[in-house]
């Protein structure tokens, strides 16, 4: 006899979280907010609050992409002499800044500067300041699906639908390419509209074309109009986006030390 339980879904396998915003919207700006590395003492905090304001817009919606804390240890890449306040004050504070926009926020994951506080501790600060927030958290990187507005595909009531995935990013790289080609790399294994990776504080936004299938079908002709008997549908060309964010530091004699010190 058959069930309508629903399967278990296990710890750590992928899902995506889907958001339904506001059917009046005609369009949706999503800001990623990343690499703030607050506690380093070039984090710009002018720019972040002004990233922040932006999320009072009606139609404006932000994610978490890590490494919003410097979170420099003994043990780690940094000058853990210079940084503003301890990994907990510095997780204190930037949570702080981001609960009054925690409706805009989307979701968020770790970048490697919380990642570090996670593998000498065992403490997870940015699954900390997404339970704070009430946000949806994945340490890896989050699936998401944005519904909106209304008359997707001419039907009135259908709502338009974007997907996009988010992941703070990996590995060091020098230039602007190698960069770039990360979130390339990304793109090849899950389906989105967009891709944001971050981690390179270079910003680079590049459109790529692979071809999905549509699942509308008819019957096939030939060229004289007879029907085959085969059922056929068309494969379309869906563009995507490749998404390289910003970073809230300034620039000054001690970024690279503070940062990614070949030093340490």
């Amino acid at each position: 006899m058959g069930t309508n339980r629903e399967e278990a879904i296990t710890q750590g396998e992928l899902v995506y979280y889907a958001h339904i915003l506001d059917p009046e919207f005609d369009e949706v700006d999503i800001v990623p907010i990343s690499d703030a590395h607050y506690g380093n003492p070039l984090f710009s905090k002018q720019h972040f609050l002004r990233t922040l304001k932006f999320l009072e817009r009606p139609n404006a919606f932000g994610f978490l992409n890590g490494d919003l804390t410097e979170s420099t240890l003994k043990t780690s890449k940094g000058e853990i002499f210079r940084q503003v306040g301890s990994p907990e004050q510095q997780r204190d504070d930037i949570s702080d800044m981001l609960y009054p926009y925690r409706e805009k926020l989307l979701g968020a994951d770790d970048g490697n500067h919380e990642d570090r506080i996670w593998r000498e501790a065992g403490i997870h600060i940015m699954r900390d300041i997404a339970k704070n927030l009430a946000i949806p958290y994945r340490p890896e990187g989050l699936l998401h699906k944005i519904s909106f507005g209304s008359g997707s595909s001419y039907h009135p009531e259908y709502p338009f639908v974007f997907w996009f995935y988010q992941t703070h990013g990996y590995g060091g790289a020098r230039t602007k390419a190698a960069k770039a080609v990360k979130v390339e790399r990304t793109a090849t294994w899950i389906h989105a509209d967009f891709y944001a990776m971050s981690h390179d504080h270079v910003v680079n936004v590049a459109p790529d074309v692979y071809l999905l299938p549509d699942p509308r079908t008819r019957l096939e002709k030939n060229s004289k109009g007879e029907e085959t008997g085969f059922r056929v549908g068309r494969v379309r060309a869906h563009r995507k986006m490749l998404i390289k964010t910003n970073a809230y530091l300034k620039w000054g004699w001690g970024m690279l030390s503070l940062v990614d010190s070949p030093r340490q």
